[in-house]
């Protein structure tokens, strides 16, 4: 039997070529499997954006006072209740006056002897009997027992304690029969009929603030409270503080909402929604950047269907939708579905959709 014929060579000849045709295959499909899952892109958009963000929220009254004794006495009458709504001017509570009547009564007497003393005075010196200078000292005397029977009058007055404006009663803190020292708190009055909302901004998002021009006065302001309620009328921005705060970083805004209703009351919290508008922003879909590290990137495919890895810096995230400030221009083509199945540099197989397209179903789950 000659060589060629041997069982040993065709086996070897055999095996061989199974493993050459294997490796053929082999690369064949890996040669099609990169082109085997179809990615979709879109290319980058131009709209305008509304910019929402949200801060957490103190609400006060615009007035908020202690009501406090002006002079020392006992609690004699509770004309109020405690939540009551008042009017300007309402009494509300009133001391024991009877020690502030003695007095007001004794200067209104002696007022009214300094009087006639100056009056008898002023006759005597029109017939020269004594001299101008002992006038000018009697009506010194009854000008200065009129003052003193216009304090007694104001002494007997502050045992009245009236509301100074329209506004709720809070918590009594002294009750009706009580010795209160001057100065006592006896209760809070709030006028809530405009509210004051306090935020804190921080440094760089107050500076965006400013150079899209914000106006204080008539920057529009949404509150959501505690409930997550959207609170159905509109505020406006209308003060920002001078200072910034060193440790936070921030800087403390307010909004000022109307209270028609009565809903707000002073000390709730809630949260504040400023939106500015950025106008003709460069858009692209969430789900078209990743990240590596601290870094954000995206696919961009060019016109001949090769895909290169690029980075890109966000300026702003609105829902589905990321504000691109660096890294891409008008017209360029970034995939939005597909990423795990391409490389930077290599070529896929693209399904290419218009922006319009891609940014009104922005609910499609990247494979």
């Amino acid at each position: 039997m000659n060589a060629t014929g041997s069982p040993l060579l065709r086996t070897v000849v055999l095996a061989l070529g199974a493993s050459l045709l294997l490796s053929a295959c082999e690369h064949h499909e890996a040669h099609e499997g990169k082109h085997h899952h179809t990615v979709v892109s879109t290319t980058v958009a131009r709209q305008d954006v509304a910019l929402t963000r949200e801060y957490v929220a103190q609400i006060h009254a615009r007035r908020h006072i202690e009501v406090r004794a002006l002079e020392r006495g006992y609690l004699q009458e509770v004309l109020t209740q405690e939540g009551a709504r008042v009017a300007e001017g309402e009494v509300l509570f009133r001391l024991n006056p009877i020690t502030f009547q003695a007095h007001r009564q004794r200067a209104a007497a002696e007022a009214r002897l300094a009087r006639l003393e100056y009056e008898n005075a002023a006759r005597l010196g029109n017939s020269n009997v004594i001299s101008p200078a002992e006038v000018a000292l009697a009506e010194a005397r009854a000008e200065r027992a009129q003052a003193e029977l216009a304090l007694a009058e104001a002494e007997l007055n502050f045992t009245t304690l009236r509301a100074p404006f329209p506004g709720i009663v809070d918590r009594f803190h002294a009750q009706e029969g009580s010795l209160v020292e001057e100065g006592h708190p006896i209760t809070t009055l709030s006028d809530n009929r405009t509210m004051w909302v306090y935020f804190n901004v921080p440094e760089v998002e107050y500076l965006t603030y400013m150079a899209r021009g914000l106006e204080v006065g008539k920057e529009r302001a949404e509150l959501l409270t505690a409930d997550g309620r959207t609170y159905p009328v509109a505020g406006t921005v209308s003060a920002i503080e001078a200072d910034f705060n060193n440790h936070t970083g921030t800087i403390p805004f307010r909004a000022d909402f109307p209270n028609p209703t009565g809903v707000l009351r002073h000390g709730q919290t809630g949260t504040v929604r400023l939106t500015q508008t950025a106008e003709n922003a460069l858009v692209i879909p969430q789900k078209a950047v990743f990240e590596i590290l601290d870094q954000r990137f995206v696919f961009v495919v060019d016109e001949a269907s090769v895909v290169h890895q690029r980075a890109i810096q966000i300026s702003a995230e609105v829902e589905d939708l990321f504000v691109v400030q660096d890294g891409l221009r008008d017209g360029e083509a970034v995939i939005i579905d597909g990423l795990r199945h391409v490389r930077d540099g290599e070529a896929a197989k693209v399904h290419a959709v218009s922006s319009l397209e891609a940014l009104a179903d922005l609910k499609w789950a990247a494979e």
